[in-house]
């Protein structure tokens, strides 16, 4: 047999393992609403080769591959456990228990790690929390996904409705069509049929009502069942809490703004600040991309190092807002061709900082530019830091944040020395840590923070609406703080 025979026999075999994950990883998170995890990254839905693959990108990261052998016992251990809801992370399973001397076997191990999802501790699934969307454009469309896509056993977030202008004749057929197909982010992972008569949308077994309204005001959500829901504004239109006030109709109990919020409307970026939300707060926002993509990792190296004093420039893809030829623009450069130019632009990202991270003594100023391409930014992060420190030290610290932090949702590493824009469509991440780009010496330290400005920030967004719902679930193993 020759070398490649035995490549391909090996590629072959862990194929077969991949193979039966799959039913073990769909059971547990159908059945008891657990979702696993490798290395913050999901494995529930995902084919033989994305297995794989995500297996293979741990060498990105923690800098060796993982294999589907090492992997697998803990899979199977988990489903011998009376397990509640929960996310488990058996890549981080396997790394902790690679660094464990106690003698322990794979089973032991692994139900002493997740025991607070276990037997008595453990969460009960409840009956489920109403979600509407208010606006179903660019946002709204990948939230939607991804509320269908975590429905799981039902316990969760359900998506009941969505609410926008009456666009003519055909409009649900149009809008289901825009949800099953998107240009940059593929097609939607399902099956989708459209009830004109009922105007309902079904994706994958959900429900979805579209109601057409001109203003909040003209909508009567109990009139469709709909009770103590969380309503996700992803107009824009409303960013004080004067006119998100007018979403609090019958059915809504609380809303959360795609958008930065203005006055008293906490800006939240999970991770760093969602702890603060008050039990009794209906009006929140989930801040900007941008903000979600420099807050975590300005967070982690404020922790770490001090920072002083910083300036971000964003360097992000066009937007909707943005004219496609020439043509008149409420700002002066915005009106200009957006796939034909780079266009400077202002960011109100560096002043929501101090929302989020109000015990940031550092001044930190901002600015952008636009530039022709349909999705994924970077933020280029310049910070003056309080103490000296060397670019080893500042990736070796990063590296380990992505790894292990209570930011591991927020923050991903990327040490690949070919990366570029479009390699992090689909990015579940605030911001990926670009290891090759950084620099560090003495007190300055530079951080090119990569970040998918639509799909990125609706997966923050969705974090902020399971907090506030009370269906973001522990993580196992628990992260260090």
């Amino acid at each position: 047999m020759t070398v490649n025979d035995d490549s391909f026999t090996n590629w072959k075999n862990r194929e077969e393992i991949a193979e039966s994950m799959i039913p073990m990883i769909g059971k547990l998170h159908r059945e008891r609403d657990v979702t696993v995890l490798l290395h913050s990254r999901s494995l529930v839905n995902k084919s033989v080769v994305s297995i794989l693959k995500t297996h293979r990108f741990a060498r990105q990261i923690a800098g060796e591959e993982l294999s589907v052998t090492d992997t697998l016992p803990f899979l199977q251990a988990l489903t011998a456990l009376d397990l509640g809801p929960s996310q488990i992370d058996i890549g981080m399973l396997a790394a902790t228990y690679r660094g464990d001397d106690r003698g322990l076997s794979v089973a032991e191990f692994t139900a002493e790690a997740v025991a607070g999802a276990t037997g008595a501790n453990k969460i009960e699934g409840g009956e489920g929390r109403d979600v509407v969307l208010y606006g179903f454009g660019r946002i709204g469309r990948l939230v939607a996904r991804l509320l269908i896509e975590k429905a799981g056993s039902g316990n969760g977030l359900r998506l009941r409705a969505i609410v926008v202008r009456g666009g003519g004749d055909q409009d649900i057929v149009k809008r289901a069509s825009l949800l099953r197909r998107d240009s940059i982010h593929g097609q939607f992972q399902g099956t989708i049929t459209v009830d004109e008569e009922n105007s309902t949308i079904l994706a994958n077994g959900n429900e979805i009502k579209v109601i057409y309204a001109d203003d909040p005001s003209a909508v009567d959500y109990t009139a469709y069942g709909i009770k103590d829901a969380i309503l996700i504004d992803n107009t824009g239109k409303w960013r004080d809490r004067e006119g998100l006030s007018k979403h609090l109709r019958p059915g809504i109990a609380k809303v959360v703004l795609t958008a930065p919020g203005k006055g008293d409307v906490p800006n939240i970026v999970h991770g760093v600040n969602h702890d603060t939300i008050k039990p009794d707060e209906q009006i929140l926002s989930c801040a900007s991309c941008t903000t979600n993509a420099i807050v975590p990792p300005l967070k982690a190296m404020d922790d770490e190092y001090g920072v002083l004093r910083g300036h971000v420039e964003t360097v992000h893809s066009f937007t909707n807002d943005q004219n496609l030829l020439d043509n008149y623009h409420k700002s002066e450069r915005r009106g200009r061709s957006a796939p034909l130019n780079m266009v400077i632009t202002e960011t109100g990202a560096a002043s929501a900082v101090a929302k989020a991270l109000p015990d940031l003594k550092a001044r930190i100023t901002g600015s952008s530019i636009r530039v022709p391409v349909p999705d994924v930014s970077i933020a280029i992060l310049n910070l003056q830091l309080a103490r000296e420190t060397t670019r080893e030290e500042v990736l070796e610290y990063l590296r380990n944040v992505s790894l292990t932090s209570p930011l591991k949702r927020q923050i991903d590493f990327i040490s690949a020395p070919d990366a570029v824009s479009s390699d992090f469509i689909g990015s579940r991440h605030a911001s990926i840590v670009d290891a090759g780009a950084t620099k560090a010496e003495g007190d300055n330290a530079i951080l090119y923070l990569w970040y998918d400005n639509e799909f990125g920030y609706s997966c923050q967004v969705i974090r902020v609406v399971q907090y506030v719902s009370g269906v973001e679930y522990p993580t196992y193993p628990a992260p260090a703080v």
